[in-house]
């Protein structure tokens, strides 16, 4: 396609895909119904085909009673709903999705990511979707791309890359991850200034001397007595954020001078009763088969 080329006047077997625009860019002068007609009208299909086409659609995001209102006349959600639709509607073999749900309401893109998997699946579409959100790529995508700069740095199942990220930049973008600078004193030991960590599989690789020894908040354990077991220390507790499932706390490390996440449920919270108040020392233990392994950049 040419540099500034309408696609919307390319021949459909050119471009036999749809496209929810982050703006949803429905037509203001057009009711949802004609918005979802738009497209069939185009490819000059008969009133009965297009109304039939237009009813089912409706229909299919739970919005028939919606038909004769105005983009100005529906929430955001509906919009969505009617923008969705609108892609749908010439049965294309691939949709685009550009970050649709980023200007709706938390509540709201909770449910309607959940609506678009749904008819995803249902439909049977191939689907790529752009998004920011890594909460909404983990649960939404049965394959991930994580991109920098324009170039592709990792693929895989959502899984895979939440666990075992390729490189740093990977590895804080989806979701949070502590970092420990420390260098490789053995195979399976990082010397990180006063810390000994032990690390073991599944570990990353890395031929270098100078390390980034990594955990995520999730994997660290946190007591309000000694444990007793490799990679435990003694940390001094920052601050504490309640979330609702879970409490993240933030530790201060003097050797070296950084600050480690680390997230509890609220009943290891509950356990650790008047210790979890700033200020308090508590003992926390980094698992060796949790811990990532990155060269230094």
């Amino acid at each position: 396609m040419q540099e500034g080329q309408d696609i919307s006047r390319l021949p459909t077997e050119r471009r036999n895909f749809g496209i929810v625009f982050q703006s949803y860019a429905l037509f203001p002068n057009l009711t949802a119904a004609q918005n979802i007609a738009y497209g069939l009208e185009n490819m000059r299909q008969s009133r009965s085909q297009v109304k039939a086409r237009v009813e089912e659609l409706l229909s299919l995001v739970g919005m028939p009673e919606c038909r004769d209102r105005y983009p100005s006349q529906l929430s955001g959600g509906q919009q969505q709903r009617v923008a969705l639709a609108r892609a749908l509607a010439p049965a294309p073999s691939l949709l685009l999705l550009d970050e649709p749900l980023s200007a709706l309401d938390a509540q709201v893109r909770v449910t309607l990511r959940e609506e678009v998997v749904q008819l995803q699946r249902r439909l049977g579409v191939t689907t790529i979707m752009v998004t920011h959100d890594q909460t909404e790529a983990l649960c939404m995508a049965d394959r991930m791309v994580v991109m920098q700069a324009g170039r592709v740095i990792q693929a895989g199942p959502p899984a895979e890359i939440y666990r075992h990220p390729a490189t740093p930049f990977v590895a804080r973008f989806v979701g949070t991850m502590n970092f420990l600078p420390g260098t490789l004193a053995a195979e399976n030991e990082v010397r990180a200034g006063r810390l000994r960590l032990f690390v073991g599989p599944p570990a990353n690789q890395t031929a270098k001397k100078e390390v980034l020894a990594a955990i995520r908040p999730e994997d660290i354990r946190v007591a309000g007595v000694s444990l007793g077991m490799r990679n435990t220390i003694i940390a001094r507790l920052n601050a504490v954020q309640f979330l609702g499932a879970f409490h993240r706390l933030s530790f201060d490390i003097e050797q070296p001078p950084v600050k480690l996440l680390a997230d509890v449920t609220a009943q290891d919270a509950h356990s650790l009763g008047s210790n979890l108040r700033p200020g308090a020392d508590l003992t926390i233990q980094l698992p060796q088969d949790r811990i990532l392994l990155f060269g230094a950049t």
